[in-house]
């Protein structure tokens, strides 16, 4: 729709990449590096977790999580995680996005610390404490997705926002590398506490004392990058464009820009009080919206949460495929400290092969390809992939080509990133209007965070060999099975990915229809 902006948001538009730019990149990724710390390094102890709490000595295996806690475990913090999207993307519109953003920090930081010093008489009692602080640690981190990418949109110029906002959620590879490096660091240094092979039965109930320490100083090392941001985070303004388009003052708006910009931007309060914006009274739930953003939210909501099944699947459970095709050595041939150091290897080198890099092809291509044409890519080649990792899968696993699968598995984090992992994180930060912008990035990543749910609890029971399921189990469909599902939600993202429009270039009042028709107004 053709019209005319507030000064202040032209100017934003049109402002050269300056450092205040970088500034609020770091700020707003290092909440986004402490959530894939968080969220991801459960993964890292959870057998660690199985070795020390639920051991029977009368048994020649090392000690598993029941399937129960197991999945309790995992998934607690993504329960969290989708209620604080939902909660903190709705108060981000009511309150502002700076008024709400120190609290999810300060959240992440006292229940990551708190989830450290889980308590407890038995094994319930320590894993029951667990879950709670993680469950509030989760709500925390969900809302640092809508504020975080809300902020950064409403902050940067429309021809390289794009990259901006990935270079953002970027920072989550690095939180993942992060977590798997403090884990091979802290269990390095547990390492020579324990006797070597061969091992006695009842070796890992030996290794106790020391071993809890192990996981607690993993979890809790996450508050540090997060602590060190808080002061910027409360220095920063809020958003012009919240200032402007919902507090509805745009003479403070262009002050604070002014301020961030090093440059004298004029606004006139009786202009912008004439400049009536296009849908200025209708919300979430009229027909207004589900007219002109209905089939924009199915998609930003369906591709999101079709790409967390696969993704979480993924990044949760790397430990049991590594195992399941003998690139990890049975649990009863090692010690639980040099378990773990062998598991956090593992993710670091999936991390720097294909993790990270995808993120930064992301942020290198996104206002070059647009994010359209990079998410069906990305899902396409998902699809792909799994479908390569699948077919063959008893090549992949009976000849000793390890190395082969590891490759296929990488490119499939590689392509999720250089993807859909980071568009649809990127898209509803930009195609709603700024007083639902935040609202409606929550309630996309929420079912995002449904499909990472269901991939966390679906895929530790679906991976279970149907013929020969671990103790407490159910019959599953086993790993290759569980692949080819993988490849079919990858496959309809594809599908859905046609509902979500293009915001490459644009500026964010273009995208979302806010900008009043000049005649009309």
């Amino acid at each position: 729709m053709a019209g005319r902006q507030l000064n202040v948001l032209s100017t934003l538009d049109q402002a050269k990449t300056q450092w205040y730019h970088f500034t609020a990149i770091v700020i707003a990724g290092m909440g986004f590096f402490t959530d894939a710390y968080d969220l991801f390094s459960i993964s890292l102890v959870t057998k660690l977790l199985g070795r020390i709490y639920y051991t029977d000595v009368s048994k020649p295996d090392p000690g598993t999580l029941p399937p129960n806690v197991s999945a309790a475990v995992t998934g607690v913090a993504l329960c969290g995680t989708l209620a604080g999207q939902l909660f903190f993307g709705w108060l981000g519109d009511k309150l502002g996005r700076k008024s709400v953003y120190g609290f999810t920090l300060v959240l992440m930081v006292i229940c990551s610390v708190a989830s450290g010093l889980s308590f407890g008489s038995t094994p319930k009692g320590v894993i029951a404490t667990l879950c709670f602080f993680r469950f509030w640690l989760g709500f925390g981190i969900g809302g640092d997705y809508p504020l975080s990418a809300t902020i950064m949109s409403e902050y940067a110029n429309k021809k390289t926002r794009g990259a901006f906002i990935a270079a953002v959620f970027a920072m989550q590879g690095f939180g993942i590398l992060f977590g798997a490096i403090v884990a091979l660091v802290v269990s390095a240094g547990f390492r020579n506490a324990y006797p070597a092979p061969p091992y006695s039965q009842d070796h890992a109930a030996s290794l106790v004392p020391q071993a809890d320490y192990v996981w607690r100083i993993i979890l809790m090392f996450g508050t540090l990058p997060a602590a060190l941001t808080y002061y910027w985070r409360m220095k920063m303004p809020e958003t012009a464009r919240y200032t402007a388009l919902v507090a509805r003052n745009a003479k403070q708006a262009a002050a604070d820009m002014s301020r961030v910009l090093h440059t004298e931007i004029e606004e006139s309060a009786e202009r912008a009080e004439k400049m009536i914006l296009a849908g200025d009274e209708w919300g979430l739930f009229s027909s207004q919206f589900v007219r002109r953003h209905g089939l924009h939210l199915v998609g930003t909501t369906s591709t999101w949460f079709l790409l967390d099944i696969a993704f979480y699947s993924q990044n949760l459970f790397q430990k049991d495929i590594f195992s399941k095709v003998g690139w990890i050595p049975a649990a009863s041939t090692m010690n639980a400290i040099e378990e773990l150091f062998r598991i956090a290897r593992a993710q670091a080198l999936i991390a720097l092969c294909g993790t990270i890099p995808g993120y930064w092809f992301t942020v290198a291509f996104i206002d070059i390809v647009g994010r359209f044409w990079i998410q069906i890519m990305g899902f396409a080649m998902m699809t792909f992939f799994m479908l390569g990792l699948a077919v063959p899968y008893h090549h992949w696993t009976t000849h000793g080509h390890h190395t082969g699968f590891l490759v296929m598995y990488g490119f499939t984090f590689f392509f999720a990133n250089f993807g859909p992992n980071s568009t649809t994180f990127i898209v509803p930060a930009e195609i709603y209007p700024a007083r639902l912008r935040s609202t409606c990035h929550g309630i996309s990543a929420a079912a995002g965070k449904a499909g990472a749910i269901i991939g966390a609890f679906g895929f530790l029971y679906a991976a279970q060999d149907p013929h020969k399921p671990e103790a407490g189990y159910p019959r599953g469909i086993g790993i290759r099975n569980a692949l080819f599902v993988l490849a079919g939600t990858n496959f309809l993202g594809t599908i859905m990915t046609l509902l979500v429009p293009e915001s490459n270039g644009k500026s964010l009042e273009e995208v979302s229809q806010e900008v009043a028709d000049e005649e009309a107004a």
